[in-house]
């Protein structure tokens, strides 16, 4: 999930357009994580793994999902246009990982799995709940012991709070206005290493629901759906 600074813009390129700004009168943001982990030690034979426990507060001001300032669904005509400031936001996440085997004389290469979930209040975050999940496969060829490929899949649940807008807009502005619900990707990567320090990268992604399952009524197009979609992907990367 997103995190918004405050009430500043939600496009990072317009919020930070060259990256260097430094803000220091912006409400805080408090982060902590405790982690533990087991049969991580250096030649280790036995599977290592870990899990994390995260969580974070921010202290600025949000815009209720729903609600207008003057206490109307921002739907209704009615409505002040303007939405309802909530007090602070807050936020937890949880991360597992496990090797399922590992290659002999190998920290590294060998099989594992992940799975990442996450949480946030509904009334003042579009996606409430996300999990993701995976497996991975790092050099299981002698021949190629740097190459990694991976698949996951991920799970974004629109909160009940954005659905309930979308039925207020099917009560004040369009009765077939479409509801969203959820956003689903499946994703698959392979990392082929050319030479020591650079990489090939493809990836192919499969988008169900895209941006929940309709566009923002302030868009091109409001209250489309858009259709599931494929992306294909390629970076390199060099190190010097």
């Amino acid at each position: 999930m997103a995190i918004r600074l405050g009430l500043a813009p939600a496009n990072p390129q317009e919020r930070n357009r060259y990256g260097v700004n430094f803000r220091v009168n912006d409400p805080p943001l408090l982060l902590g994580q405790i982690q533990y982990a087991w049969n991580n030690t250096k030649g280790d034979p036995n599977p290592a793994g870990q899990i994390k426990f995260g969580g974070w507060r921010h202290f600025g001001s949000f815009a209720d999902q729903r609600l207008a300032s003057n206490g109307l669904p921002l739907a209704s005509p009615a409505s002040s246009g303007e939405p309802l400031l909530l007090s602070g936001d807050i936020g937890g996440w949880m991360v597992f990982e496990q090797k399922l085997y590992r290659v002999p004389k190998s920290d590294d290469r060998g099989i594992g799995i992940f799975a990442r979930v996450s949480g946030a209040p509904a009334d003042r975050n579009l996606i409430d709940r996300y999990v993701d999940a995976g497996i991975e496969f790092i050099g299981l060829n002698d021949s190629r012991p740097d190459d990694k490929f991976g698949i996951a899949a991920g799970y974004a649940h629109v909160s009940k709070r954005a659905q309930t807008l979308d039925a207020d807009y099917r009560a004040f502005v369009d009765p077939t206005w479409p509801m969203r619900s959820f956003e689903g990707l499946l994703t698959a990567v392979y990392q082929y290493q050319i030479r020591d320090g650079w990489t090939l990268q493809p990836k192919l992604q499969y988008i169900i629901h895209p941006g929940g399952g309709a566009t923002s009524p302030s868009s091109a197009m409001p209250g489309k759906a858009l259709h599931n979609a494929t992306v294909l992907g390629l970076r390199t990367t060099l190190k010097f």
